[in-house]
């Protein structure tokens, strides 16, 4: 693949994903399907601009990527689940096989913006966990010094929603500074670093999506299941 859009890139140095050193020959070898969320919707959104930088590189690391836009999307319990917007965020949740969360840090937090996103996307969905056992990666921007705040929540929030976070991460301070004109995050070490986050999102998911119902099995779901089954055949007998 061209590296024409990573002009930050060194092309020595940027290598492809070795799939064959991660999963089997029976593994699937679709192009992995990564979801894209970010927390502003100002008009020039560091946030946004840094999820749209690692969508690139996730397309060059061969994925299929989606961003998803929050704007129109309502409160969580200020609109039904049928919302359109609601319902198109549910679908590519359902979609994907891994995720990007990008937030920038407010008042030492994650943005409520980014915050009802995940609040939207519940830990069942008609039988079945949206969430569970798809790779996650964090990021977050911030307007003064590095901090760690926003994705130290967003990880909480990526293990209730029982989700494969990745170890690595990324915090890029002042962002103003690390964005060109046109919005091309500039040439550093904070950008070398998500470089770094996308390859090895990319990486667990190869090593992982196969494998993440086996992962993500627990004995105490398994016992309670039992005892429901042993219930109705219980009731049916009385």
């Amino acid at each position: 693949m061209k590296l024409d859009d990573l002009p930050n890139i060194d092309p020595e140095q940027l290598e492809p994903i070795d799939i064959d050193a991660l999963v089997g020959p029976e593994a699937s070898r679709h192009a992995p399907r990564i979801l894209v969320l970010y927390g502003s919707l100002r008009e020039r959104s560091y946030s946004r601009l840094l999820a749209e930088e690692a969508a690139r590189l996730l397309r060059w690391y061969g994925c299929d990527v989606r961003t998803f836009n929050p704007s129109g999307l309502p409160l969580p319990d200020d609109a039904d689940s049928d919302h359109p917007r609601v319902q198109e965020l549910r679908e590519l949740a359902t979609w994907s096989e891994g995720m990007v969360w990008v937030s920038p840090e407010r008042h030492g937090a994650m943005t409520g913006i980014m915050k009802a996103q995940i609040d939207w996307i519940p830990l069942a969905l008609g039988g079945v966990r949206p969430t569970q056992g798809k790779t996650l990666a964090v990021m977050e921007v911030s307007g003064g010094s590095q901090s760690f705040n926003a994705v130290n929540q967003l990880r909480v929030l990526g293990r209730w929603m029982r989700m494969l976070t990745i170890p690595n991460q990324s915090s890029v301070p002042k962002a103003f500074n690390e964005f060109d004109e046109a919005g091309r995050m500039r040439f550093s070490p904070l950008y070398q670093r998500v470089v770094d986050v996308c390859e090895e999102l990319v990486k667990f998911t190869w090593l992982t999506r196969d494998r993440s119902a086996y992962l993500t099995d627990r004995y105490s779901e398994r016992v309670e299941s039992a005892e429901q089954v042993s219930q109705r055949v219980n009731q049916a007998t009385h």
